[in-house]
């Protein structure tokens, strides 16, 4: 692939996950692709379906999801794309969590790896009680925890 081909995408990465089509967002990941929360304690999600109950678990309950992109670098099979999520968990809560993202990529275009960084303070700090209930609640459900 192209650099252009990969910045492509990581672009259309981006355009579904906006769109919280969690099954669409596994299949970017290669079948033991790994995708991590850098900040989390636990081991983080592998393949497909483990990926997309991952992101359910975080975003499948929040009202509303908007991306944006910053910038997007590619360098050999590594793309880092520094972006900032806004998660509206209600009426009243709302959050502007900035990312740096790495994603690692096979020669079949599909990720290898997708490791977030995120500042864990800034999440907690807006996130009302009845989403981070949720979420562990979740998490048990998955395995996450």
């Amino acid at each position: 692939m192209t650099n252009e081909e990969k910045r492509a995408l990581a672009e259309g990465f981006w355009a579904v996950l906006a769109t919280r089509d969690f099954e669409k967002v596994g299949a970017y990941f290669t079948a033991d692709g790994l995708y991590e929360d850098v900040p989390t304690p636990d081991a983080g999600a592998r393949g497909p379906e483990a990926i997309a109950a991952r992101l359910r678990t975080g975003l499948g309950s929040i009202q509303g999801y908007e991306h944006e992109t910053h910038r997007i670098v590619v360098e050999g099979d590594s793309i880092v794309t520094e972006h900032t999520e806004t998660w509206h968990f209600d009426d009243e809560h709302s959050v502007a969590l900035p990312f740096v993202s790495i994603h690692e990529i096979d020669a079949d275009g599909k990720f290898t790896l997708w490791r977030d960084y995120w500042d864990m303070p800034t999440l907690l700090g807006a996130a009302p009680q009845w989403w981070l209930d949720d979420i562990m609640k979740k998490a048990e459900e998955v395995g996450l925890r």
